[in-house]
């Protein structure tokens, strides 16, 4: 294992074409839009009460506790993201709406720490009593995160304050240590919280407090069966007393976390807990945690989607198992995605693979930028494969496939945690150990990292995933190497150093190592052969058989009722033919286009059914990047399309 260091986000400048855009999407119209959604001033979006719920806790005001068990974390989020945008030198004019929320939160917070709005307004006898469903511990997580985030922005400890006092309740609760319960997250955050704020402090009683929630989840006898007897199995949710289940894989705590060798369970929880399991694992130098990582991570490529969705089924927003990848009625909740990436980018601190990299850029650059309109102001909580638009009107079992975007969501975890990623961004492109500097994205941006060597910046200029080239130009001297992962998608790579052809001195693990003395105003180049590409899925993925869909670069394409029509199931594609690319703009945001000939069926017959063979009509079929979809006028999508010579 070798351990790589990521780079701090007011260390790298981002001038990206494709995902400049998106942070300053956040910036400029998302912040703003959320403080409003939080505060119920969106007309026609779900009511939050977010920021009511704690005027009302803080004694500012009247009324009753409303929403979700977690939804102080909306605000929490939301603060994080404020706070990544101001690390960056932007969105100077919303640190005065943050800390007036900070105010708020401060004002609300119990003497010994506590704060949680749901139970100090419905039930203050219970709190600390159910951490299998109530997510104190969740919202706490995001909490200390936008803590974090927000000291290292504006250098002010009041957010920090609050939840190190709260943090100190906690682990004066659960521990090891007598008098203490084995309590641990429902729903896991918290342990990825105590990772970043024991990085940040370096006190190493964050680590061991987020070391023992892993450690002791799933032991037997298991905590929560222990806690299920005492509160004699009243439900927060139900507000009955219920039956314990049968196990817990719903909360990855039906076995220990070093045993755990399938992804199961809420597609969420498992990413946050997969993602602290390798950040804790590195930080400790826990070999175990990090080899049930790279077993859990192979199980999880084989229950994603091509797009980076994972979380199939809508029954508890879950993995089924491996292979089952439903098209019409999939999940794929955009947090999950989400969780993707954190977990990925964990991994590629732990030890840098091209693999970690590749499905980190597959689910930000697909599912994650689908689930945001482009608009700043419409959301996506389910991610589809295909959408019929009056099934899901009108068929139960599809109710929670959207056709078009929402305002927001009474479930908003989604919306606030998309903002916070892509405010984020930058500090997912690299990272560095005492000589190499790691590239795992491609980004237009600038950059300035401390070396063993000494200080090294340079700048990135591409257009990448429009364009495959990509060039760095080197802006201090200093004898270092770059790695460059090479995408899984890319047949071909080159480098050119200075107009000079070279080859790459080590190709490992996905990555290209080019080692030099480099001096300022060197010239690297990277050029990746970047075409349309037929993508075949497992024979073991049911749902696909029979089928092909289109990528380019990282990108996956899909048909929209918008340029090609309805009925999109009957289309048919012939891979024999050319595909033609062509730039166009998608709700303002340009991409490649991809233009083919194909073919629809057609019914010779009225009948329902009949022995008359269909009609095959040749049509033009038009391709758009999966992340673009629903920009538009709403209407059908479809991503895995018939092969014409299975046909």
């Amino acid at each position: 294992m070798k351990k790589t260091s990521e780079v701090s986000l007011n260390k790298v400048r981002l001038t990206d074409n494709f995902l400049n855009p998106y942070y300053k999407l956040v910036c400029d119209r998302i912040i703003p839009y959320q403080w409003e959604a939080l505060n119920d001033r969106v007309e026609g979006a779900e009511k939050s009460h977010c920021i009511a719920n704690i005027k009302i806790a803080a004694g500012l005001s009247k009324g009753e506790f409303y929403g979700r068990l977690f939804q102080d974390s909306d605000v929490a989020k939301w603060l994080e993201t404020v706070a990544y945008c101001l690390q960056n030198g932007d969105a100077a004019e919303f640190e005065a709406l943050a800390d007036e929320a900070i105010d708020l939160i401060a004002a609300a917070q119990e003497p010994d720490g506590y704060f949680n709005t749901y139970f100090q307004l419905t039930a203050p006898e219970r709190k600390l009593t159910n951490l299998y469903e109530a997510h104190e511990l969740y919202c706490l997580g995001h909490l200390t995160e936008a803590a974090v985030s927000y000291y290292q922005a504006t250098g002010k400890r009041k957010l920090l304050d609050i939840t190190l006092r709260f943090i100190e309740l906690i682990d004066s609760h659960f521990g090891n240590e007598a008098g203490k319960r084995k309590g641990y997250p429902g729903h896991q955050e918290m342990e990825l919280a105590l990772s970043r704020l024991y990085e940040e402090t370096g006190d190493a009683r964050y680590l061991k407090l987020g070391k023992f929630f892993l450690d002791e989840r799933g032991q037997d006898p298991n905590y929560f069966t222990e806690e299920w007897a005492q509160r004699k199995g009243l439900s927060e949710w139900t507000k009955r007393e219920e039956q314990p289940p049968a196990d817990y894989s719903y909360n990855q705590a039906h076995k220990p976390v070093r045993e755990q060798t399938e992804a199961v369970g809420h597609a969420v929880r498992a990413m946050y807990m997969y993602a602290a399991m390798a950040d804790i694992g590195r930080q400790s130098d826990d070999a175990s945690l990090l080899d049930a990582c790279r077993t859990l991570f192979e199980d999880v490529r084989r229950q994603m989607y091509v797009t980076g969705g994972i979380g199939s089924t809508n029954h508890g927003e879950a993995f089924s198992f491996a292979y089952d990848l439903p098209n019409e009625i999939n999940y794929s909740e955009t947090c999950a995605s989400i969780g993707l990436v954190f977990f990925m980018h964990s991994m590629l601190k732990a030890e840098a693979k091209g693999a970690y990299a590749d499905v980190m850029e597959r689910a930000l650059y697909n599912t994650v930028l689908a689930g945001i309109g482009t608009d700043g102001e419409s959301y996506f909580y389910v991610n589809p494969m295909e959408i019929f638009p009056e099934a899901s009107e009108k068929n139960p079992a599809r109710k929670h496939v959207k056709a078009e975007r929402q305002k927001w969501h009474a479930c908003a975890c989604c919306p606030p945690n998309a903002a916070r990623l892509l405010a984020s961004i930058g500090k997912y492109l690299y990272t560095t150990d005492n000589h190499t500097v790691y590239v795992h994205l491609y980004a237009a941006s600038e950059a300035a990292v401390n070396l063993a060597s000494g200080d090294f910046s340079f700048s990135v200029q591409t257009e990448y995933p429009l364009d495959g080239k990509v060039t760095i130009t080197v802006k201090t001297a200093a004898n270092t190497t770059f790695a460059f992962r090479i995408p899984g998608w890319c047949q071909d790579a080159r480098f050119r150093i200075n107009g000079e052809c070279v080859n790459a001195a080590t190709i490992k693990d996905g990555y290209a190592y080019l080692t030099s003395a480099f001096s300022c105003d060197d010239v690297i180049e990277l050029l990746m052969e970047m075409e349309p590409r037929v993508i075949y899925a497992h024979t073991k993925i049911r749902a696909d058989a029979g089928k092909v869909c289109l990528q380019r670069g990282p990108l996956v394409y899909c048909l929209e009722e918008a340029d090609n029509g309805a009925d999109l199931h009957n289309s048919m594609l012939d891979i024999s033919l050319i595909i033609k690319e062509r730039y166009d703009t998608i709700g303002g945001m340009r991409c490649v286009v991809l233009d083919t000939s194909g073919f629809t069926e057609a019914d010779v017959s009225s009948e329902m059914y009949s022995f008359a063979a269909k009609d095959r009509l040749s049509k033009k079929l038009t391709f758009v990047p999966y992340y673009l979809w629903g920009n538009r006028t709403p209407g059908e999508m479809l991503v895995w399309v018939r092969e014409m010579s299975n046909i």
